[in-house]
């Protein structure tokens, strides 16, 4: 899936899509995002020293995660929203130049709570794992 195709199921636009393709092999989401520099979160993070923050790194985990649930869309308007982050570790620092790539799964669910691991990865080498879960509401139970 490209960015187009990814936005049919992700309410994310503008500078908040993070993903720039992805893909569901043997029920297994794999992402990628090429980092450029130009991101708004590079320009205080650091200057002169730019490192993708954590946080977005596990923002793109979870975006790459929500291809898993294209099928359950079907066509209607649903916000996956995060719930929890749990044994998160951060391995190798994410620079510009770098793409960086996904590979999520779901490990349980319990409608509309979804259990997820993935990893993030530079040219193989880890940056980042993680295990989180997401709620899947459609878009009129939405809550803010």
């Amino acid at each position: 899936m490209n960015k187009e195709e990814l936005m049919k199921i992700l309410p994310h636009r503008d500078h908040m899509l993070l993903v720039d393709e992805a893909e569901v092999k043997d029920g297994v989401a794999y992402g990628k995002k090429t980092i450029t520099g130009e991101e708004f979160f590079l320009k205080g993070h650091f200057p002169g020293n730019p490192i993708v923050p954590g946080v977005i790194l596990c923002e793109i985990l979870g975006q790459s995660t929500c291809v898993l649930f294209q099928d359950m869309a079907q066509g209607k308007e649903i916000t996956t929203l995060f719930t929890g982050l749990n044994n998160v570790r951060f391995k190798n620092p994410v620079k510009p130049g770098d793409v960086f790539e996904t590979e999520c799964s779901i490990i349980k669910s319990k409608a509309p709570f979804y259990w997820a691991k993935g990893v993030g990865k530079v040219n193989g080498k880890l940056c980042v794992s993680a295990e989180f879960s997401f709620a899947i509401l459609p878009k009129e139970e939405e809550k803010v």
